[in-house]
């Protein structure tokens, strides 16, 4: 499910606090998926609608999804599926 794929996938966020005292994060692998926020759980926050709206843009756009911890967002079903890489409308 794309929740599974969105769980898996902010569990492999990398956070940063930054020297103005906000925070700052990316999930790797995702390009263009960052945040940044005045608290830890602000740019939380942020992330994860910037990671649905790159979901929700990439298949619109039949873009490929990369893995994430090996889960995959099956985009032609709407399942996670761990056996393939990538997946492509």
């Amino acid at each position: 499910m794309l929740t599974a794929y969105i769980d898996a996938a902010m569990g492999s966020a990398v956070y940063e606090p930054l020297e103005d005292g906000t925070w700052y994060a990316q999930i790797p692998g995702l390009q263009g998926v960052l945040g940044n926020g005045n608290s830890e759980e602000a740019c939380m926050m942020q992330l994860q609608e910037v990671l649905e709206g790159w979901l929700l843009l990439g298949v619109a756009l039949r873009h490929e999804i990369p893995a994430v911890n090996a889960m995959l967002f099956n985009c032609s079903l709407g399942n996670t599926n761990v056996h393939r890489d990538r997946c492509r409308l």
